[in-house]
């Protein structure tokens, strides 16, 4: 018969157990400030970066882009307040508050146009256009910093992802799977009919009807009855190309 250990091992075992927990406690402790110091260092060694690199953090947007990885892989938002080191250092965040309120107007002026939905592609293409008296080359990157700051402001703003388009939404639209769909098929060529979504997606012609007239109330389309094939066209600006924006000359 096996014997039951007594008290006094009972007492050892326990004291082994909280011997090995205060162990693993101070070397995960110890690993943690260590972590900390390596943070800190890493912090001081990036103010010392954008020190020297200021200007090419300013002028140029792939520079710039890295920039942001460094920052965000060392836990630092330049980006979280106007005020402070990384403002006063670099004047980053005054880069895309202005940034952030050129996409604002950009997107109204193209909204009777486009129905609120423009592609990111075209954005920064009539961004560009905006800027180029200051001279600053801005990035998708760029874009996509700004419109995150811009979306705690609950202004709408959102990028979605329709096959290969990054999207800028800034109207409070609700795209669903089939609205989805039919933006990615008419990627090909800016416009669908409803014969051609019937056929590629194998859908009825009243499901594809359906959601192509939701389109064109949100705004999303526009209508072209004028072909000899009596076929009717919904062209979607947000995926055409950006020549085709009414006055984009003028944003």
């Amino acid at each position: 018969m096996r014997r039951r250990p007594g008290i006094g091992g009972l007492q050892n075992a326990a004291a082994a157990r909280d011997q090995y927990r205060l162990l693993g406690e101070n070397v995960a402790k110890l690993r943690t400030d260590l972590m900390k110091e390596q943070l800190a260092t890493f912090r001081s060694q990036l103010e010392d970066f954008a020190r020297k690199h200021k200007n090419d953090i300013r002028k140029n947007p792939a520079f710039r882009a890295q920039f942001h990885e460094m920052c965000a892989k060392v836990g630092v938002d330049p980006l979280a307040s106007n005020k402070g080191f990384w403002a006063e250092l670099l004047g980053i965040g005054d880069f895309y508050y202005e940034l952030g309120v050129q996409i604002i107007e950009v997107c109204l002026a193209t909204r009777p146009h486009n129905g609120g939905l423009i592609s990111l592609d075209d954005l920064c293409k009539l961004l560009g256009q905006r800027r180029k008296a200051v001279r600053e080359t801005i990035s998708e990157d760029d874009c996509l910093r700004a419109i995150s700051k811009l979306k705690v402001l609950g202004s709408g703003f959102e990028v979605i992802t329709v096959g290969k388009k990054k999207l800028v939404r800034s109207v409070p639209t609700e795209l669903n799977k089939d609205h989805n769909e039919i933006l990615e098929l008419a990627q090909a060529q800016g416009f669908v009919t409803v014969d051609e979504v019937q056929r590629r997606l194998n859908w009825s012609s009243g499901r594809a009807t359906d959601a192509l007239e939701t389109l064109l109330e949100e705004g999303l389309s526009m209508i072209d009855d004028g072909h000899r094939d009596g076929k009717r066209r919904y062209w979607f600006p947000c995926v055409s190309s950006v020549s085709t924006y009414v006055g984009a000359d003028r944003l």
